[in-house]
C-alpha cells in the first residue's frame, strides 16, 4: 500500500520554460532525504496541461530513474480524452511507474455514466494500479460516491484522491469504499482530519516546501496520534492556505525557488507569482520553519 506524504511534485523549468533536468534530480533527492513517502510526477502541480506527450513521459521516466525504487512513483496520466489517458497510462507503465493518477475528465463535462465508462476502459486497458482523482473545483465535474463505488470493484483501481475539501464527502467515501480503495486527501487544509478519519495519506502541494513536516504529520495522523498531528499541522496551516492565493502551481513554484532548489521558470498561460503575495508566502514558510 502507498501511504503517507505523497508530494505532487512541481516540474522545474529554466527561465525560458525548458525543463531543468538537473533541478528535477535535486528535487527528488530533497524528497528522499526528507522522508517523503511517494512522488507524483506530472500531476496538476507538475504543469501537466502544458507538457506535450514526449516531455510528459520523459519527466515520468526521469523521475523513475532517479528514485530507483526507493519510494513509489505515481504518474499523472489523466486526460479528458479517454484514448489519450489509455496511451499515457500505458507509456507510464512501460517506463516503470508504480501507479497512475487519473483526474476526472475536465472541460467536456461528462455524465456519471461517462466517467464510469472512462475510468473502466482505462483500467481494462492498462494493467497498472490506478488512483482516481476527484477535484471538481478545477475540472467542473464531480465523481460522485455512487459512481466511485461502482468503480471500486475493478482490481486495477486501487485508490481515490479526494480533493473536494469536504470532510462529509470524505467520510462518505471512506464508509462506502475504504474496504476496496485506499483513500487519500488531495486538499492540504483538511488532510489531517481526513487521515484521522481513516484516509491513508495526502497527495500534497505543501510537501513540495515542507516535506519533512508533512511526512511527520501524515505518519502521526495515520497512527491516530491527534495531539502530535495537530502540533505539526499548526506550523503548516499558513502554507496550506497561502499556496493557493493564485492558481496552483504558481505560488508553490515561487516557494520552492526561494529554497534554492529550482529556477523561476513556469509556462504560459501560468505566470510568476504576483509581487503582492511574496511577503505572504515568505511568512508562511517562516511559520513552517523551512526558512
Amino acid at each position: 500500500m502507498i501511504e503517507g506524504s505523497i508530494v505532487a511534485l512541481v516540474t522545474p523549468m529554466e527561465e525560458d520554460g525548458a525543463i531543468d533536468w538537473q533541478a528535477l534530480e535535486r528535487l527528488i533527492d530533497f524528497h528522499l532525504e526528507n522522508g517523503t513517502n511517494a512522488v507524483v510526477a506530472v500531476g496538476t502541480s507538475g504543469e501537466s496541461p502544458t507538457l506535450p506527450v514526449d516531455e510528459h513521459i520523459a519527466v515520468i521516466a526521469a523521475t523513475v530513474q532517479r528514485v530507483a525504487g526507493r519510494i513509489p512513483v505515481i504518474a499523472g496520466t489523466g486526460s479528458n480524452a479517454t484514448s489519450e489517458a489509455v496511451e499515457w497510462s500505458q507509456s507510464a507503465k512501460e517506463v516503470g511507474a508504480d501507479a497512475c493518477l487519473l483526474v476526472t475528465p475536465y472541460y467536456n463535462r461528462p455524465t456519471q455514466e461517462g466517467m464510469y465508462q472512462h475510468f473502466k476502459l482505462i483500467a481494462d486497458s492498462v494493467d497498472i494500479p490506478q488512483i482516481l482523482y476527484n477535484v471538481p473545483g478545477r475540472t467542473t465535474c464531480d465523481l460522485l460516491p455512487d459512481t466511485l463505488e461502482r468503480l471500486a470493484f475493478h482490481p486495477n483501481i486501487i485508490g481515490i484522491k479526494e480533493a473536494t475539501g469536504d470532510l462529509e464527502r470524505g467520510r462518505e467515501v471512506l464508509e462506502r469504499c475504504s474496504d476496496r480503495l485506499t483513500v487519500y486527501s488531495g486538499d492540504d487544509a483538511t488532510a489531517m482530519e481526513l487521515i484521522l478519519m481513516g484516509a491513508k495519506g495526502d497527495i500534497s502541494v505543501t510537501a513540495n516546501v515542507a516535506p519533512k513536516k508533512m511526512a511527520e504529520m501524515c505518519r502521526a495522523a495515520i497512527a491516530g496520534d491527534r495531539e502530535t498531528a495537530e502540533r505539526i499541522n499548526a506550523k503548516l496551516e499558513a502554507l496550506h492556505r497561502d499556496l493557493f492565493v493564485e492558481a496552483n502551481p504558481i505560488p508553490v513554484k515561487w516557494a520552492v525557488e526561494q529554497l534554492g532548489l529550482i529556477k523561476g521558470g513556469i509556462r504560459l498561460p501560468l505566470t510568476r507569482l504576483s509581487r503582492q503575495y511574496h511577503e505572504m508566502i515568505h511568512r508562511a514558510m517562516q511559520q513552517a520553519e523551512v526558512i
